[in-house]
C-alpha cells in the first residue's frame, strides 16, 4: 500500500477504571418470526454476532469517560471500515476518527456518519496499522479500538506497539481477534476433519492454504502482546460463543430464542471454559 492520505484534517484531541461491571448487552433491534423476510432474519442473525462485543466497548468507553471526569473522549478506531463501531460513539457525543485502508469503506463512513447527522464527530484517514503514527498524532486517543485486524498484519507486535503509541497516559484498548481453538470445532462440526487436525498443530491455526485468515491467536498470546506493549489486561472474554454453532433455522422459528441465546452468550462469554471454544477473543486493557 502506498503512504497514508488523510482525508480530512486531523483535530487536536483534548485530553483508570471504576470497578467492572458485567457488560450491558442491548437486544437486537430485529424480532424476527417465521413470518420474518430472510434479510430481516440475516441482519437480526448479524445483530447477536456483535452485541455482545459492543456492548463490552461502550461501557468500556463509558468507564474511560468516567476515570477522566470527561463526557466526550478521543476514540481512535483502527480498522474501523463502514464506522459499526465509530458512528455508535460519536451518537453518543464522542470525537472518533477511523483509519482504514478502504478508500471505499471510508467512503461509505462519511455517508453513514452524515445520515446519521454526526459528521462534525467522525473522521476518516486512509491508512493502516504499519503506518499509523504517520496520519495520526502520538498519544492523542483516549480509547483506541482495533477489531478483525491483528489476524491480517505481518507482524501482530509492531502493530499492538503502534496502536499503544496512539493511546494517551491513561486510556483503554479494545482489540478483537479470531480465537484459534474455535476454528477446530468449526471445520470438525463441518465434516472436515483433515482440516480440523491441520488447524490443531499448525502454529498460527490455520486449517489449511485455502483459509482466508492469516493467524488466529490463543488467549495467552493475544494477552502476551499487550502485556509486552506496557498495557495491563482487564478482560479478556470470547464472542460468538454458542452464536455461530446454533443452526439459524431454530433462532429464526423460535418465539423469543434470539434474546435467550443472547442472554446465554453473555453468561458463557467469561466462563473459561465455554470462552476457550468463542469464534473471537476481546481483550479490554488500560495505560494509567
Amino acid at each position: 500500500m502506498g503512504p497514508a492520505r488523510s482525508r480530512r484534517r486531523p483535530r487536536p484531541p483534548g485530553p483508570a477504571s471504576p470497578p467492572r461491571r458485567p457488560p450491558v448487552v442491548e437486544r437486537p433491534s430485529a424480532r424476527p418470526g417465521p413470518a420474518g423476510g430472510a434479510g430481516e432474519r440475516s441482519r437480526a442473525r448479524s445483530a447477536l454476532r456483535t452485541a455482545l462485543v459492543e456492548g463490552a466497548l461502550r461501557e468500556a468507553v463509558a468507564r474511560q469517560g468516567e476515570a477522566l471526569g470527561r463526557e466526550a473522549l478521543d476514540v481512535l478506531d483502527v480498522g474501523g471500515g463502514t464506522g459499526g463501531s465509530a458512528v455508535p460513539l460519536a451518537l453518543a457525543g464522542h470525537r472518533t476518527t477511523v483509519v482504514d485502508p478502504s478508500p471505499d469503506a471510508l467512503a461509505a463512513l462519511e455517508r453513514r456518519a452524515a445520515e446519521a447527522g454526526v459528521s462534525d464527530r467522525v473522521r476518516a484517514v486512509q491508512g493502516d496499522t504499519s503506518g499509523l503514527l504517520g496520519v495520526v498524532d502520538a498519544a492523542s486517543a483516549d480509547v483506541v479500538v482495533c477489531h478483525g485486524v491483528l489476524e491480517h498484519v505481518d507482524d501482530p507486535q509492531e502493530a499492538v506497539g503502534h496502536l499503544v503509541r496512539a493511546l494517551r497516559p491513561v486510556g483503554t484498548l479494545s482489540l478483537l481477534a479470531a480465537n484459534r481453538t474455535a476454528v477446530v470445532l468449526a471445520r470438525a462440526l463441518a465434516g472436515h476433519f483433515g482440516e480440523a487436525r491441520h488447524a490443531l498443530d499448525d502454529p498460527d491455526g490455520r486449517w489449511g492454504s485455502g483459509d482466508p485468515v492469516p493467524r488466529r491467536f490463543t488467549p495467552g498470546e493475544l494477552s502476551g502482546l499487550v502485556e509486552a506493549a506496557g498495557l495491563r489486561v482487564e478482560r479478556v472474554h470470547g464472542v460468538r460463543v454458542l452464536t455461530d454453532l446454533v443452526p439459524g433455522a431454530l433462532v429464526d422459528a423460535e418465539p423469543g430464542a434470539a434474546d435467550a441465546l443472547l442472554a446465554l452468550e453473555a453468561a458463557a462469554s467469561s466462563h473459561p471454559a465455554l470462552a476457550a471454544i468463542a469464534t473471537q477473543l476481546h481483550v479490554l486493557a488500560v495505560r494509567g
